[in-house]
């Protein structure tokens, strides 16, 4: 496997634009290629259910389907008991699809009709229904054999990407597997890496069958995968340093009633290193925002000598839509976009934003929209930016001339230029407060001296791994946000 590809996403079409002609150069035929697909499918079925001894191979018409036979003509010779179930078994194959059902055939293979019976039977389900190539609904008889396997126990590996799911896009077609592993093979696919596609992929296995190298030579990737693990975190601390040298961050928001939201996002800054943390809040939340932890400062009074005196400034959580809220936005907007102080911007403020006219130039900021947000700050519905949440986090970068961090599964952080999805992360982040801290983890890392894109970065992998860890301790549900804290700080200091 080569490094560099694995932390590459790319869309279907430079795959099949750039498969063939990869192959070619490495002296790889097609065929050879379609056998080492198989080999790898195999290989990562026998890791991960080494006791799986009833095989259900499920097949279509394309590609994905000679991969299917490869797999399950090693499967038998393993000694596995096999059964290939086709979509369409009266219609012919072609290509090396063709040499691979035949293959099959002659270690003694069979096609056997469909019954809801075998596929309940079945230890381990392999996927090679449909491959990258679709982008309608599903139709039958592709629905009945999706649905079947998904109701099945038996855990699912799908051949390069889950049957019915989007390969740009991750949209669910209609129906798709939801299979526990995908082995995605010569180069990651972008639609499995974030919202609905993520989501089916399960476990995400690669390999690129030996021609990675020059297939990276040849294509053009749409975005870097990014962890924790791989990310560049903050500099070691200077002996001599003091408070002031690790940022003063101003943190706007905490309405009435909603006081909560700014105290998670200005401690989550604390927590994540910035020197001093100042609160900008309503009167009425001055006590419920710094009760408890009085290394806040919190004021309700003038903002502009707040605003002077911060190195970086984050809006919205608790923010409210309100008189104050607007006067507080409208202030904090002017001043920071005048004087182009860093600004994180959440939550109200970005639901303001989406109400402004005309649009916002934010030229030194991070916006981090959920798909709520962002539907408002297209002009669109939630549906039409989960459609494709790429050229969503694009749009936004090109309306508002900014950094975007658009949250979700395998949230999308983009700039002008690149753009990165955060491999790491679960359900349990999916509960209110959560983002309020990321923003103040964000903030916190730019008060501290990093750019905005590696603020942003840095810092969604850091909150989405503290999610990690959190879940695998103690499960994911009822994980609150606040369980991060002592998380994010371990984590900050490791790297």
């Amino acid at each position: 496997m080569s490094a560099n590809l694995s932390q590459r996403v790319f869309c279907a079409e430079q795959v099949r634009t750039h498969e063939p002609a990869a192959a070619a150069q490495s002296g790889v035929a097609m065929y050879t290629l379609m056998e080492r697909a198989g080999k790898a499918v195999f290989d990562q079925t026998i890791k991960h259910f080494p006791q799986a001894q009833n095989y259900v191979v499920l097949v279509g018409v394309g590609n994905n389907a000679g991969d299917g036979y490869i797999v399950a003509k090693l499967a038998i010779q393993a000694g596995k008991q096999v059964i290939v179930i086709a979509a369409a078994p009266d219609k012919l194959l072609t290509g090396d699809a063709l040499t691979a059902q035949e293959a099959w055939f002659a270690v003694g293979g069979e096609i056997a009709a469909y019954h809801q019976q075998t596929i309940n039977n079945a230890d381990i389900i392999i996927d090679g229904l449909l491959g990258t190539g679709i982008s309608s609904d599903v139709r039958e008889p592709f629905i009945e054999l999706i649905e079947a396997a998904n109701s099945s126990r038996a855990p699912i590996v799908a051949i390069d990407l889950p049957s019915g799911i989007n390969a740009d896009t991750g949209v669910v077609q209609g129906v798709a597997i939801q299979a526990d592993i995908t082995v995605t093979v010569v180069a990651i696919k972008q639609g499995l890496v974030t919202g609905a596609g993520r989501a089916c992929a399960g476990l995400c296995e690669f390999d690129d069958l030996s021609v990675g190298d020059v297939f990276m030579q040849l294509a053009t990737l749409s975005a870097e995968l990014i962890s924790y693990q791989t990310s560049q975190g903050l500099a070691k601390r200077s002996n001599n340093s003091h408070k002031s040298s690790h940022g003063k961050l101003l943190c706007v928001g905490g309405n009435t009633g909603t006081a909560g939201a700014i105290r998670l996002t200005s401690e989550a800054a604390l927590r994540s290193g910035a020197g001093m943390v100042k609160v900008y809040t309503h009167p009425e939340s001055v006590l419920a925002v710094s009760i408890g932890r009085p290394e806040l400062m919190v004021t309700a009074t003038d903002l502009i000598t707040a605003l002077k005196w911060a190195s970086c400034v984050a809006i919205g959580p608790g923010l409210g839509q309100d008189e104050w809220s607007t006067t507080t936005f409208e202030t904090v907007m002017q001043y920071c976009c005048t004087h182009n102080k860093t600004l994180v911007i959440d939550a109200d403020a970005l639901n303001l934003i989406a109400q402004s006219s005309p649009v916002t130039s934010l030229k030194n900021a991070v916006i981090t929209p959920h798909p709520g947000e962002a539907a408002r700050l297209l002009s669109c519905s939630v549906s039409d930016v989960e459609a494709n949440r790429y050229h969503s986090a694009a749009q936004l970068t090109q309306n508002y001339g900014t950094c975007c961090v658009l949250k979700g599964a395998g949230s999308i952080i983009t700039n002008s230029t690149n753009t990165w999805v955060c491999t790491d992360g679960n359900p349990a982040l999916a509960v209110g407060g959560s983002g309020d801290v990321l923003t103040g983890i964000i903030a916190a890392l730019i008060a501290q001296g990093l750019t905005t894109e590696h603020a942003a970065c840095y810092g969604v992998t850091l909150h989405a791994k503290a999610g990690d860890i959190a879940a695998q301790r103690d499960g994911e549900k009822g994980m609150l946000p606040s369980d991060l804290f002592k998380i994010v700080r371990q984590l900050i200091n490791d790297k």
